[in-house]
C-alpha cells in the first residue's frame, strides 16, 4: 500500500476528504448564503439562515485618489497593531511614514471596553494630533454605519475583548484619544482589511489595464473577502444615513466569509472548535486560514499516531508535541530533511515512509485551504456580475501571509479559479499584488 492509499484511508475514517470540498459545490452554497445574508440578513436565528454578516459599506471607491492631505491609518487584525501617517501630495502619490509595529490588544488576555479602547490610543502616541482625520482598518466583524463608524458584531483570530462587542470603533477610539490630550478627531472612518485592498486596488491606476471591478481577499491569520455589488441591499430598504440619504444602490460589500457554516467538518475540525475562543463559529475560516491549519493539522497527526500510520519512535514524538503552527508545517515542506525544524526533528527519528506519511497528511490540509479559498473569490467575482469581458477583467487584490508564503496553496488556488471561473463560465479575473495594499486603502477610505 501507498502512503498516499494510508493516509487517504485514514482521512476518510475520520471524516475529511479533500474531494469533498469541490469548488463549483462550495460555490454554490456561499452563494446561496451571500444571496441570504443581503436579503434579510442573519437575525432570524433558523438553520438555513445567512451564516455570513454581508456587510453593507454604504460606499464605492473614490474616482481619484486623494491630494495634498494627510491621514492617519491604523492597520489593527490578526497579532499586529500598525499605525502610521500617510501623506499624499499633488500627484495623489502616497509617503507613508512614521510607522510602529506592536501587538493587538486581548491577544494575552481578557480586556474590559475601556481597557481595550485606551489601549489602542496609547498605541496611537507617536501620531498625537498630526492629522484631523483617522483611517482605521479593524479586520474584526462589524456593522458599517451610514457614516463610516464600526458597531463590532464579534472578534475572531482568538481576540479576548467580549464587552467591545456592541460598541462603536470610532466614537469609542475618539472619546478615548481626547482623554490623552488629543484633539478629537473630524472623523473616524472604520473599514474591513478586505476592503482597504480593495480599494487600494481600484486607486491603484496601471497605465493599459483597467478592471471592470474589484475584490478584496485576505487569507492570513484570518480569512475574509470583499466585492462590489451592482444590485440595491434589500435589507437596507427604508434606511438612510445622517444626512437623509437613502443606501446607494451599488455599494462595497464585506463577506465575513469566514463565517460561512453549510460545508462538511471532520472530526479534527469539530474536535478544534470546542476548544477555540468561538466555538461553532468561523466554521469556514477555522478550515482554511493561517491561525488554525497548524493546531487542526496537530489534531489529524496525533490521531494518526494513534492509529498506528508511524513508527514508534516518531508516533511518540507527535503524541508528545504540544503545539503546531502553519510555520511549522511550512519548514517542513519546503526542507523536508532538515533536522532543526520541529517536523524534520520528528522525521529524523524514523523512517522515509513516516517523513511522507507526515508530508501528505498535513498537506490534505493545505489542498483543503486552497479550494474553499478559490470558492470564496469565485463567488465574490460571480455576485459581483462584473468579469464577462476579456479585457476588463475582474482585479482581485489579495493579501496575506497564508496566501503567499504558505507551500503550493496559491498555485492551487489560481488553478481551480482558472478552471472554475475562466474555463467553465468564462468570467475573467486578474490576481493583483500591491506593496501595501491595506495601508494604502485604509488612507484613502479615511480622506473619502
Amino acid at each position: 500500500m501507498s502512503v498516499y492509499e494510508n493516509v487517504t484511508a485514514f482521512l476518510g475514517r475520520h471524516g475529511f476528504s479533500v474531494a469533498a470540498y469541490d469548488v463549483n459545490t462550495t460555490i454554490n452554497g456561499l452563494l446561496y448564503d451571500m444571496k441570504a445574508g443581503l436579503e434579510k440578513g442573519n437575525e432570524c436565528n433558523c438553520p438555513m439562515a445567512a451564516a455570513e454578516d454581508m456587510i453593507p459599506t454604504w460606499g464605492l471607491p473614490p474616482k481619484e485618489s486623494p491630494k495634498n492631505e494627510s491621514v492617519i491609518v491604523i492597520d489593527a487584525g490578526g497579532t499586529n497593531f500598525r499605525s502610521c501617517l500617510v501623506t499624499f501630495d499633488a500627484n495623489g502619490t502616497a509617503t507613508i511614514s512614521e510607522l510602529e509595529k506592536t501587538s493587538m490588544p486581548g491577544i494575552e488576555r481578557e480586556l474590559s471596553k475601556k481597557e481595550f479602547f485606551s489601549a489602542v490610543a496609547a498605541n496611537l502616541d507617536h501620531l498625537k494630533n498630526k492629522a484631523k482625520r483617522i483611517g482605521f482598518c479593524f479586520s474584526y466583524a462589524m456593522k458599517i454605519t451610514p457614516d463610516s463608524d464600526g458597531e463590532v458584531i464579534s472578534f475572531s483570530k482568538e481576540i479576548k475583548a467580549k464587552e467591545v462587542i456592541g460598541s462603536l470603533v470610532g466614537k469609542n477610539l475618539s472619546d478615548a484619544l481626547v482623554e490623552r490630550g488629543w484633539n478629537r478627531p473630524e472623523k473616524i472612518t472604520l473599514l474591513n482589511d478586505t476592503t482597504a485592498a480593495l480599494l487600494a486596488g481600484a486607486s491603484n491606476a496601471i497605465e493599459g489595464r483597467a478592471y471592470s471591478s474589484y475584490v478584496g481577499f485576505i487569507l492570513g491569520t484570518g480569512m475574509n473577502a470583499a466585492y462590489i455589488d451592482s444590485e440595491p441591499v434589500a435589507k437596507l430598504a427604508g434606511l438612510k444615513d445622517s444626512a437623509g440619504r437613502s443606501a446607494p444602490k451599488s455599494q462595497i460589500i464585506v463577506c465575513e466569509s469566514g463565517k460561512f457554516n453549510k460545508l462538511p467538518r471532520s472530526e479534527f475540525d469539530i474536535e478544534f472548535d470546542k476548544t477555540a475562543n468561538t466555538p461553532g463559529l468561523y466554521v469556514m475560516e477555522k478550515m482554511c486560514s493561517g491561525a488554525y491549519l497548524g493546531p487542526v493539522g496537530l489534531i489529524a497527526l496525533k490521531k494518526a499516531a494513534e492509529d498506528g500510520l508511524f513508527t514508534k519512535p516518531v508516533a511518540d514524538a507527535i503524541k508528545a508535541l504540544p503545539k503546531l503552527e502553519l510555520k511549522d508545517m511550512d519548514q517542513f515542506f519546503y526542507a523536508p530533511k532538515k533536522t532543526t525544524t520541529v517536523l524534520g526533528a520528528i522525521a529524523a527519528k524514523g523512517t522515509q515512509q513516516d517523513a511522507d506519511t507526515i508530508f501528505v497528511l498535513l498537506d490534505h490540509f493545505v489542498a483543503r485551504s486552497a479550494k474553499l479559498a478559490a470558492a470564496i473569490i469565485s463567488a465574490a467575482i460571480i455576485k459581483s456580475g462584473a468579469g464577462y469581458s476579456a479585457a476588463l477583467p475582474v482585479g482581485v487584490v489579495c493579501d496575506g501571509t497564508t496566501f503567499y508564503k504558505t507551500h503550493n496553496l496559491k498555485e492551487r488556488l489560481i488553478g481551480y479559479l482558472n478552471e472554475v471561473l475562466i474555463n467553465q463560465r468564462h468570467i475573467y479575473f486578474e490576481i493583483l499584488s500591491i506593496d501595501n495594499d491595506i495601508t494604502l486603502g485604509t488612507a484613502v477610505a479615511g480622506l473619502s
